[in-house]
Order: C-alpha cells, then sequence, then structure tokens
C-alpha cells in the first residue's frame, strides 16, 4: 500500500506521503480533534477537540485491544490515510497538543482536511495503476501532483483551504476511470449507484464491472458475491457479509471498507490491502 506499483504511467509521480496510518507517530488526532455520538459503533459521546476518555498520557489506547468488546467498533473501522502523522510530523514539526497546548485548535482543524486530501491521494494513485485508464492518466497525474503539493502546507493554508473544488475536479477524473475500467468487462453491467441495498441478499451475484459507488450495503448479504472491477467508492460495507466473495481488482475499495464488513480466509482482497483481523 505504501509503494505506487511499477506502472509507466507512474514513472513521473511525486514522492507522496504514506497514506495508511502510523499512530506510533501521530498524537492521537482521531481520538482528540473528531466528535463521536454514542450508537452501536461508539459507547459514549464526545464532541471535537476533546480527548477521548480511554487515551493515555503516551496518545496511546487504553483498550486498543479490546475496542469491540467495549463497543468501540467505529474506532477499529477508522482509517486517516496517514493524515494523522503528516500533521503530527510535517505540518506541526512533531510538536504534541500536550506540551504545545497553543498548536492544538489548528491542529484539530486541519486534521480533517489533510486526511481528505489523503484519501483523494490514495484514489488518484490507484487510478494511475489501471491500464484502461491511460485516456485520463496525463489529468490524474497532474490533480496527483496539485494535491500532494497541498499536502506540504503549512497549518494556516491547510485551515483556510476549500477542498470541495478539488475533490469534484478528481471526482470527475474517478467517474471516467470506473468507466473505462468496468467498460473492459463483458457484457451488461450492474448499476447500482447509491442504491438503498442495506441487508439484500446478493450471495453468489455475478457482480462484476458493478458501479457500486455510493451504494447502502450494510448488513447485505454478498457471500460468494463476484465484486472484481466492481466500482465500490463511498459504498457503506459495514457489517457487509463478504464471505467467500471475491473482491480482487475491486476499484476505489478502501481498508475502513474492508475493516467495516465481515469476512474469511476464503474472501479474496487486493494485495494493497489487509486482512481484518477480526475476520474468522
Amino acid at each position: 500500500m505504501d509503494g505506487v506499483p511499477n506502472h509507466p504511467a507512474a514513472s513521473d509521480l511525486p514522492a507522496l506521503p504514506v497514506l495508511q496510518a502510523d499512530c506510533a507517530n501521530c498524537f492521537a488526532l482521531c481520538c482528540v480533534a473528531l466528535p463521536f455520538a454514542k450508537s452501536n459503533d461508539f459507547a459514549m459521546n464526545k464532541p471535537a477537540g476533546t480527548p477521548c476518555k480511554n487515551l493515555q498520557q503516551d496518545f496511546r489506547c487504553g483498550i486498543h485491544t479490546r475496542l469491540r468488546d467495549k463497543g468501540f467498533q467505529g474506532c477499529t473501522v477508522f482509517d486517516c490515510f496517514g493524515a494523522g502523522q503528516q500533521v503530527s510530523q510535517v505540518t506541526f514539526g512533531g510538536r504534541d497538543w500536550r506540551t504545545h497546548p497553543g498548536t492544538s485548535r489548528q491542529m484539530f482543524e486541519v486534521f480533517p482536511v489533510l486526511r481528505q486530501l489523503h484519501e483523494l491521494l490514495f484514489y488518484v494513485r490507484q487510478a494511475l495503476t489501471l491500464p484502461a485508464a491511460a485516456p485520463v492518466h496525463a489529468d490524474l497525474r497532474r490533480a496527483l501532483a496539485e494535491t500532494e503539493e497541498w499536502t506540504r502546507a503549512d497549518a494556516q493554508a491547510l485551515t483556510d483551504l476549500d477542498v470541495g473544488p478539488l475533490r469534484q475536479q478528481i471526482n470527475t477524473l474517478l467517474l471516467k476511470t470506473s468507466e473505462l475500467v468496468r467498460a473492459k468487462v463483458p457484457g451488461r453491467k450492474k448499476n447500482h449507484r447509491g442504491a438503498d441495498l442495506m441487508g439484500a441478499r446478493l450471495s453468489g451475484a455475478d457482480l462484476r464491472g458493478a458501479n457500486l459507488r455510493g451504494a447502502y450495503l450494510i448488513a447485505a448479504d454478498l457471500t460468494r458475491a463476484d465484486l472484481r472491477t466492481a466500482d465500490l467508492i463511498g459504498a457503506d460495507l459495514r457489517d457487509t457479509d463478504l464471505r467467500g466473495a471475491d473482491l480482487r481488482d475491486a476499484i476505489f475499495l478502501t481498508q475502513p471498507q474492508l475493516n467495516a464488513a465481515q469476512g474469511d480466509p476464503t474472501t479474496q482482497i487486493p494485495p494493497s490491502l489487509t486482512r481484518p483481523t477480526h475476520w474468522t
């Protein structure tokens, strides 16, 4: 996940920040900056900017190995795409919010902005590894360079940044990428973009090349489903049953999505992602 595949389209890419969380080099920003509400995902309410009660003085979680048992499943499915360590070690040069309390407000404001930028980098980098998307690779490389440059901006510039226009620009390119990749799949492809498929029974379904962008697949049965080259960007996979499913070559699938789903040793995933520890 940390390296760009050796692909001609990626040969002139800028050096990118690591797009995977490195909690050891982060000041627990997700445990402080972000709010959460008491629900099935969190055992309590916490306002933005307030440290979680489980956070220790060394910026480590006191119940990290027992998060699901303690009612904090939401923590186990979150990934900052490496924004946490970027803010902590690059934007703020290793100055933490406890030792330097004057940095806290701005640090907590910058974190969600940088997370969006890192998420965009993740998607664009993946698009650049897809040969079928060659017609938009030049535009993708330009978007990647612009986004990467923003990740190195100072705290004030990031605080003032409106990510919306950049996200819209990149989304247009990702849509085109999706169309080009899925067009290579023979036959008629299913279009479930934004569909409410909560609890749907799709066991064994042929979803190759399907458009599942933003689909609600919460607790859906996708056991043994074929999701190769399906577009899963923004799909809600909370408690989706992926046992035996084939997600190799699924496009724009992220680690947080896998973490939110249920799977087993027979679930096939892209080599760039990691099998969640709670899958049995």
